[in-house]
C-alpha cells in the first residue's frame, strides 16, 4: 500500500467520522440546562436496583455491555505487553544484582503501607456498588500495594510474590467471569448481563443484586492485568540484556 492510498483512506475515513461528530455535538443539549434525560434515568434505574453509587450502577448494569468492551481492551492490551516484551534471540534473562540499597524509611513505608495499601483496594471493590470506587479502581491499588515490594527495594520478594503465570491465568480468569455473569443474565433474567440476582435493601453491602459479583470479577482480572503489565516493564529493565554484554 502506497502512500496515496493511505492518505485517500485516511482522508475519507476522516470527513466520515467528521460528519458524524458534528451531528452529535449539534444534537447535544445545551450547555447548562436543565434537562438531562440520561441522568434522570440513571439515577431512576439505580434506586430501583437499590445500588446507591449510580457510576457503578451505570458501569455494571445499564451498561454493561460498554464494561465488558473495556475488560476485553485490557486482556488484549497485556496479551499484546507480553508479546513485544518476550525476550528476542538476542536477549537472556537473568537474576537482577542488588544494586545499592533503598534508604532504611523507604524501605519501612513501602512494607508498612503494603498491607494497609492491599486492605484499602480489597474494600474498594467490595463496597465499589455503595460507596464511591469499585472493580477498576479497587483493582489498581491491589496492583500497587503489590509492587510497593519493589519501591522498598526487594524485586526478588516481588518477584517471588507476583508468579505472572498464575496472575496471567487470574485476568483471564476476572474477564471469563464477568462474560459468565452475562450469560447467567441471559438464563434468568432474559437478557445478556442483566441484573438477575435479588436485590436488596439500598445501602447495605448485600445489595445491588449483580452488580458486586461484576465488581469483583473486574477488581480480580484489572489487579491481575495490571500486575502483569507491571512485570513485564520491570523484567525488561532489570533483567533482560543482551548476550554478550556483562549484567
Amino acid at each position: 500500500m502506497n502512500q496515496r492510498v493511505r492518505l485517500t483512506l485516511f482522508g475519507s475515513g476522516a470527513v466520515v467520522m467528521g460528519v458524524f461528530f458534528v451531528i452529535s455535538v449539534h444534537s447535544l443539549p445545551s450547555f447548562g440546562g436543565l434537562q438531562h434525560l440520561y441522568r434522570d434515568l440513571a439515577v431512576r434505574a439505580a434506586l430501583s436496583h437499590t445500588t446507591a453509587n449510580i457510576v457503578s450502577s451505570v458501569n455494571f448494569d445499564l451498561r454493561a455491555a460498554d464494561t465488558l468492551g473495556e475488560e476485553t481492551v485490557l486482556l488484549a492490551s497485556v496479551i499484546g505487553v507480553m508479546a513485544l516484551l518476550r525476550p528476542a534471540l538476542e536477549e537472556r534473562e537473568l537474576l537482577p544484582r542488588e544494586r545499592g540499597h533503598a534508604m532504611d524509611a523507604t524501605r519501612l513505608m513501602g512494607y508498612v503501607m503494603m498491607p494497609v495499601t492491599l486492605a484499602v483496594g480489597v474494600d474498594i471493590v467490595l463496597h465499589g456498588h455503595i460507596t464511591p470506587g469499585g472493580g477498576f479502581q479497587g483493582g489498581v491499588m491491589i496492583a500497587i500495594a503489590l509492587h510497593l515490594l519493589y519501591v522498598a527495594g526487594s524485586f526478588r520478594a516481588l518477584d517471588r510474590l507476583r508468579p505472572v503465570n498464575v496472575f496471567g491465568m487470574g485476568e483471564l480468569a476476572g474477564a471469563a467471569a464477568f462474560a459468565m455473569l452475562g450469560i447467567c443474565g441471559i438464563t434468568f433474567a432474559g437478557a445478556f448481563l442483566a441484573n438477575f440476582i435479588r436485590q436488596g435493601q439500598l445501602g447495605v453491602l448485600f445489595s445491588g443484586g449483580a452488580v458486586p459479583l461484576f465488581n469483583i470479577a473486574v477488581g480480580v482480572e484489572v489487579a491481575c492485568g495490571m500486575t502483569v503489565l507491571l512485570a513485564q516493564f520491570l523484567a525488561q529493565e532489570i533483567t533482560i540484556v543482551k548476550r554478550g554484554e556483562r549484567p
